[in-house]
């Protein structure tokens, strides 16, 4: 299976490009350096995951783009809190993170069920 299949990895694509760019004008390049590494991280860790043999790797790396799926909420409330972020635009993205993150977990099942 090829991770361009998968819904968990375009969502997580999309919401990848919206940030980067919403942050493209950003003068605080440490918080957009970190905000986009971590928006990035997800599909990135889903499509290096199903390059993986075994299905043990794979679930590791989904685990590893659970992690980003937390971290990016958590820098999106920061984001809203500092006022870097319009808190509409931050909610829905927050909104979509949580529908990401049972599509994860739900993959991982899969996997761990193979």
């Amino acid at each position: 299976m090829k991770c361009e299949t998968l819904d968990v990895w375009k969502q997580s694509c999309r919401i990848s490009v919206d940030i980067y760019k919403y942050f493209a004008q950003c003068k605080d390049f440490g918080f957009k350096d970190q905000i986009t590494r971590s928006s990035l991280s997800i599909a990135s860790n889903i499509a290096e995951g199903f390059e993986k043999d075994s299905n043990k790797e794979k679930i590791r790396y989904i685990e590893i783009a659970k992690g980003s799926v937390a971290e990016l909420i958590t820098q999106i409330y920061i984001g809203i809190e500092i006022e870097y972020i319009n808190k509409q635009t931050g909610l829905e993205w927050i909104k979509k993170l949580n529908e990401i993150n049972p599509m994860l977990q739900s993959l991982k099942n899969r996997l761990r069920s193979e």
